[in-house]
């Protein structure tokens, strides 16, 4: 690894002030990695590790256009959903609710109505931080599923536009019905296989297993957790997804950059009408922002540039990514055909850790600068 390389100091210096532990980017530009490096370390603990390039990092809210936005557009595709399908056409729990004729787009883009986060994971009965053995992943779903159905909604629906969690867990819920599969299933045998994406996984929790060190090597850990009251390696960090199973449609997903940057290769060889697994209209619809309310930066699944903004100050309107709330990140650019995959674990040991805000946009400046302004 050259030290000396603008773009290596920049992701050294996260590491320095304490941003994250460690951190891997990947960069491609047209097509082509110009940049694959590792920095730092996996923990600040005395078991900590180098990261490496197969580092595997908790991917949090990157879940959302990785595997369930995607997801929905296989699914529209195939003819098996409409994006103006009302989700209580599929969530028969949802019938009478106040959310019942939220469509999938609304809740693509964020829309809805619905708040943007409930802990439902303290009403689930836990045993010193682990889940009871006598309730099911299905029955722990129904009832976060009548939980969002009792929620009156915040806002008059396509108003504004709040951020929520609880709409992708509608969505994931949504795709497990209609495909009679579990979504980490349908996710993996309809995008992640056939991509040969096959270190994007949701990973169930295993805590327990008796080769825990062994099998978790590779993954970072996130937070010193009281909840759980434990470190949290090798489970999902979010708490509702944990009691979902580590199975959900706004967080669950782990995986390390090259994974990652199977998919946003086939987003963007999509978006431009190259061979991809995508149909390429669905992929330009689904990365436009969407207009309604005005204000808001919301595409389908993905986010894309506001003022300020995560990806800095170069990246065109065409843009789109998305953060995750562990310190990950994606930010792609077809007007240049720029791709840049951030995964950090800034929660490590703690949330309260935030100086990731104003690393982020510091070095998508320093990526682009280095390897398009003097190109």
């Amino acid at each position: 690894m050259d030290k000396t390389d603008p773009i290596t100091r920049a992701l050294q210096a996260g590491v320095d002030g304490q941003a994250f532990p460690g951190a891997v980017l990947l960069v491609r530009s047209h097509g082509e990695i110009k940049y694959h490096q590792a920095v730092g370390l996996t923990s600040r603990s005395t078991l900590n590790h180098p990261t490496t390039l197969h580092t595997v990092y908790d991917l949090a809210s990157l879940t959302k256009p990785l595997a369930t936005g995607t997801a929905i557009l296989c699914l529209v595709q195939e003819g098996v959903l409409k994006i103006e399908q009302f989700i209580g056409s599929i969530l028969q729990e949802l019938h009478g609710s106040s959310i019942e004729h939220a469509t999938i787009r609304d809740l693509l883009c964020h829309r809805s109505g619905l708040p943007a986060w409930r802990p439902y994971y303290e009403r689930v009965v836990l045993q010193n931080g682990v889940l009871s053995k006598d309730t099911t992943r299905q029955a722990r779903c129904h009832d976060v599923l009548r939980a969002i159905a009792q929620e009156p909604l915040e806002y008059q629906p396509r108003t504004k536009s709040v951020y929520s969690d609880l709409g992708f867990i509608l969505l994931g819920l949504a795709i497990e019905s209609v495909t009679q599969q579990s979504l980490s299933r349908y996710c993996a045998e309809r995008i992640f296989h056939p991509l040969n994406a096959r270190m994007l996984v949701f990973k169930e929790e295993v805590y327990d297993s008796s080769s825990h060190e062994r099998s978790l090597s590779d993954i970072v850990p996130t937070e010193q957790e009281s909840w759980r009251g434990r470190l949290l390696q090798g489970e999902v960090h979010d708490g509702n997804a944990y009691v979902l199973g580590g199975v959900a449609g706004h967080a669950g997903l782990f995986g390390t950059t090259e994974a990652v940057s199977i998919i946003t290769k086939a987003w963007l060889d999509a978006y431009h009408w190259r061979d991809s697994l995508l149909d390429p209209a669905l992929v330009l619809q689904f990365t436009s922002r969407q207009g309604e309310p005005k204000d808001s930066s919301w595409a389908l699944g993905w986010d894309t540039p506001s003022h300020p903004s995560s990806s800095g100050t170069h990246f065109s309107p065409l843009a789109f990514g998305h953060l995750g709330f562990t310190g990950t990140s994606i930010w792609i650019d077809p007007e240049v055909e720029l791709e840049v995959i951030l995964l950090t674990n800034r929660v490590h040991p703690t949330r309260e850790n935030n100086k990731i805000r104003e690393f982020r946009p510091m070095i998508h400046d320093v990526v682009y600068d280095e390897l398009l302004r003097k190109a």
